[in-house]
C-alpha cells in the first residue's frame, strides 16, 4: 500500500484530536488520539507501525481534518 489517509476530528467533550482509518478489506483499521497536532503525529506513526507488517507499510500517510481548523482573532 502506498498511502492511506487517516480523517481526523476534535472530540467534542475532551478537545482532543481523533484519527482514523477503514482498512478498505474490511479487516479492522485504526483509530488513535491526541492532545495536538504533534501528539497525534506521534500517536499515527506508532498506531500505523503497529498495524501493518514492515514490508507493507505505507510509505506516506495523509492526514484529512474532517473540519477546517478556525483562527479567531480578538
Amino acid at each position: 500500500m502506498h498511502e492511506i489517509t487517516l480523517q481526523v476530528q476534535r472530540d467534542e467533550e475532551s478537545g482532543w484530536l481523533v484519527a482514523s482509518w477503514d482498512d478498505p478489506d474490511g479487516t479492522g483499521g485504526i483509530t488513535t488520539q491526541g492532545r495536538d497536532l504533534r501528539d497525534l503525529q506521534e500517536q499515527i506513526t506508532e498506531a500505523v507501525a503497529v498495524h501493518f507488517e514492515v514490508e507493507s507499510a505505507p510509505s506516506r500517510i495523509r492526514i484529512h481534518f474532517v473540519s477546517d481548523p478556525i483562527l479567531i482573532q480578538a
